[in-house]
């Protein structure tokens, strides 16, 4: 069974319409899209594979995930300028 984490998204429009999301939970979180649904779906895989790699390496996670209690997922979307 694979261990679910919350991560905060911060997503923003690019001039260019499209979308970009980092996190200050996961450094290096960096993923674009076309959409905001699509961003969060790249962002999603980019977070697993940043996880996988700090775990291939022996690297502590950083601080700023935790572990989600039950299924679910937070997530905010500021509206507006």
């Amino acid at each position: 069974m694979s261990e679910e984490y919350r991560l905060r998204l911060q997503i923003r429009q690019l001039e260019t319409g499209a979308y970009l999301a980092t996190s200050d939970d996961l450094p290096g979180l960096v993923a674009q899209g076309r959409t905001v649904a699509e961003t969060v779906e790249i962002s999603q895989d980019v977070a697993r594979k940043l996880i996988e790699s700090c775990r291939e390496h022996g690297d502590p996670l950083p601080k700023g995930l935790h572990p989600v209690d039950k299924a679910g997922v937070e997530l905010s979307i500021p509206v507006g300028a």
